[in-house]
């Protein structure tokens, strides 16, 4: 199968990390297709002396790389594609076969640029890409290309210049070429948006290398964000609003985004939040002796858990086989998705205690696997992972034989704060990709899926358990849930929780629809197949629901 998926922007390293995860572990054959902040690159025989000015002085980073070829520069405007392919037959990465897999490459451009009214591309004998004009005395570079050929396998792609800032390139010598300049589509006078030279390259590298099968999804095209003029100014014609005009007028525009982002890709204003549940949606309240119990454990040590502040469906089932999910660094969370119940509100400074109480109450409550989650801190440094590495530590000394899952937040993307929750080797690491590519702007804008699948691929390449979780009901179609449930599969993920989406109140995002017992079999199944080594899927599942269950299922199939 041939995985098409436009991610948006990503930062470079989480696209080489996602990358290599893909290389050596996928057996399906992927293209992602995105944009990277301002970065310039360069392989291992890369000439500094062609790098002009010091990175960061003008806002960018030099990555070095594992790609053929010399200096380049990624940025806005630019398309960047990086095929993960087996080609076929091919068992090495020689100078001939890795030729003909770069005309192969240059070809899809070729035709894509020709789709899109820029018929005069061509190739440049000694010099790899794609030219304008080749056969004049000054070509000019439209999309340069650097590849790895390795056992059949190849890495590393393309930058096709569609409104890239030109600029840029002057703080370089591409690819160590100082006779001929750099163009884009609209320098050459091609008005096309992202949208649709996404799509053009796109068939064609289907047509070429989607023989077998293929696939397409993609996160939403960025739109234009405009301050909404009602909220420039406060309701009360004061010009400093309280405290608590300011919570509601940042709700109100928060919903009126959130509103605007689910029109942008095509959701409906959805099932009204009176809507009659259907049977399979109704949780049984069972105020039991367990449940009693473990809330006046949690009471009496001041601490919070997902299942009260998340509205948890299942709280009653898991408090009563004495299990919670603990929620640490505060119970306010420094982003605003939209299916969240969690607080909003500035947060308040660390509980440097919270750690020890947290590892009294899995003592006292004789826990055989915890699930240790938290707000996301993006006011922090280390995105919060101190706290994670304290409770795992608090809990480690004090319960050494209890099994910890950290339920986790993307830390920024901060590869290091991740790598130090890594070295303290919980039994489970896990980070919700929640939703399909499409809807990720509309339903969690300060994440992305590109960044959530480089997280889950560089806990897998570290040895660890990865687990994740999708919700059901957003406006999702089946079709984008199963590519969601490859890609998750493709990076290694071991566990996967699916569950339906319950409104939280009225400022929050619609239910699209309820999905059906048998919706979830399916998923579960496809799931299953795609190589996922534990799926717990159903109307009420969440993220940690069956936690202990599920990690012992894991443990018996290795």
């Amino acid at each position: 199968m041939f995985r098409v998926r436009w991610l948006g922007q990503v930062e470079y390293r989480e696209s080489l990390d996602l990358q290599r995860r893909l290389f050596h572990s996928s057996s399906d054959d992927h293209l992602l297709l995105l944009e990277h902040p301002h970065v310039f690159t360069g392989g291992p025989n890369t000439d500094l002396s062609n790098l002009l000015v010091e990175p960061s002085k003008v806002g960018a980073t030099y990555e070095q790389t594992d790609r053929g070829g010399d200096i380049t520069y990624h940025g806005p405007g630019q398309l960047t594609g990086y095929p993960i392919l087996s080609l076929s037959g091919r068992r090495g990465g020689g100078i001939a076969e890795t030729k003909t897999y770069i005309h192969q490459l240059e070809q899809v451009l070729i035709d894509a640029l020709s789709e899109l009214g820029l018929d005069n591309c061509r190739r440049l004998e000694r010099h790899p890409g794609v030219w304008v004009h080749p056969a004049n005395e000054s070509p000019r570079k439209i999309a340069a290309v650097g590849v790895r050929l390795s056992r059949g396998r190849t890495m590393h792609g393309f930058a096709l210049n569609v409104a890239t800032d030109l600029s840029w390139f002057d703080y370089i010598i591409p690819c160590g070429i100082k006779d001929f300049a750099v163009t884009s589509l609209a320098n050459e006078g091609i008005n096309a948006s992202m949208d649709r030279v996404v799509h053009e390259v796109s068939k064609k590298a289907i047509e070429n290398w989607g023989t077998s099968g293929s696939e397409f999804a993609a996160a939403a095209f960025p739109q234009h964000e405009k301050d909404l003029d009602a909220f420039k100014r406060s309701p009360t014609g004061t010009s400093a609003p309280n405290d608590e005009v300011k919570v509601l007028l940042r709700e109100r525009k928060t919903t009126d985004r959130r509103q605007r982002r689910l029109q942008e890709v095509g959701v409906s204003d959805g099932l009204p939040i009176t809507n009659r549940k259907p049977s399979w949606m109704k949780a049984r309240i069972d105020l039991n002796d367990g449940y009693q119990r473990v809330r006046s454990t949690l009471r009496g040590l001041d601490l919070t858990t997902v299942c009260e502040e998340a509205g948890c469906p299942n709280i009653y089932e898991c408090w009563g086989k004495d299990t919670a999910t603990f929620m640490i660094n505060g119970n306010r969370c420094t982003r605003a998705c939209g299916f969240c119940l969690v607080d909003t509100r500035h947060p308040i400074a660390l509980d440097q205690e919270e750690p020890r109480r947290v590892a009294k109450a899995v003592t006292a409550m004789c826990l055989g696997h915890v699930v240790i989650t938290a707000v996301a801190r993006d006011d922090l440094t280390d995105g919060g992972v101190g706290g994670f590495i304290n409770t795992v530590k608090a809990i480690r000394v004090a319960t050494p034989s209890t099994t910890i899952e950290t339920l986790i937040p993307d830390f920024g993307g901060n590869k290091e704060a991740l790598q130090s929750l890594v070295d303290e080797r919980p039994d489970v690491i896990n980070h919700n990709l929640e939703t399909v590519a499409r809807l990720q702007r509309a339903v969690r804008p300060s994440a992305g899926y590109a960044r959530s699948l480089a997280l889950l691929a560089r806990v897998k390449s570290e040895g660890v358990a990865t687990k994740s979780g999708l919700i059901t009901g957003l406006g999702e179609s089946d079709k984008e849930l199963l590519a969601a449930l490859a890609d998750l599969a493709a990076v290694g993920v071991d566990i996967v929780t699916i569950g339906q989406y319950l409104r939280p109140t009225p400022d929050h995002l619609p239910v699209q629809r309820w999905v059906a017992p048998e919706t979830f079999e399916m998923l579960a199944d496809r799931g299953r197949e795609l190589g996922i080594g534990h799926i717990e899927a159903g109307p009420l599942t969440r993220s940690s629901y069956n936690a202990s269950d599920s990690i012992q299922s894991l443990v018996a199939t290795q």
